[in-house]
């Protein structure tokens, strides 16, 4: 498997989570990797963090999001953020995160977070209107696609799944 660094970044560039992962391979959702359990991860220069558990995380080619599927016991089952579309070069895929997230809890619960932090970050990052508009099409687009579990938030994931180490 090859190595890849999954680096996200704020608007304006500045850098958030970012660690490395496995390459598992594409389909027609994106490019798949896995983030084993106990991979450390950080929050811009903060403290690392060790991930518990495995996640499998989607980037598809040209959708604004990307997607982790984790492994129990993490209470949520898929973790989607609205991102810019990911981009590769060198080993390495970068995305601006967006602040609003769309969590399909292991319970079924569907939620939209962070909708606060998005309001905030259009003033305080200086967010361009054409940006907003594309975030929040996105979430909506993401609540209905994991909320009736639409490809590839049917399950797909655990065919990569199989796939890992």
């Amino acid at each position: 498997m090859t190595d890849v660094r999954v680096v996200y970044r704020k608007y304006g560039g500045s850098l958030h989570w970012n660690h490395p992962g496995r390459l598992l391979g594409e389909d027609e959702h994106g490019i798949w990797a896995e983030i084993p359990g106990g991979t450390v991860a950080r929050k811009g220069e903060g403290p690392p963090v060790t991930w518990e558990t495995t996640a499998i995380m989607l980037f598809p080619r040209n959708a604004w999001w990307t997607a982790s599927f984790n492994t129990p016991p993490h209470r949520a089952e898929i973790y989607v953020d609205v991102t810019t579309v990911p981009e590769w070069k060198d080993g390495e895929v970068t995305m601006l995160d967006l602040d609003l997230d769309v969590i399909r809890m292991r319970d079924g619960r569907l939620i939209l977070d962070d909708e606060d932090e998005f309001a905030e970050h259009q003033v305080l990052l200086g967010y361009p209107p054409e940006l907003i508009a594309q975030a929040e099409a996105t979430a909506r687009w993401l609540l209905d696609a994991v909320g009736r579990r639409k490809g590839p938030f049917d399950g797909t994931h655990l065919e990569w799944l199989a796939r890992t180490t």
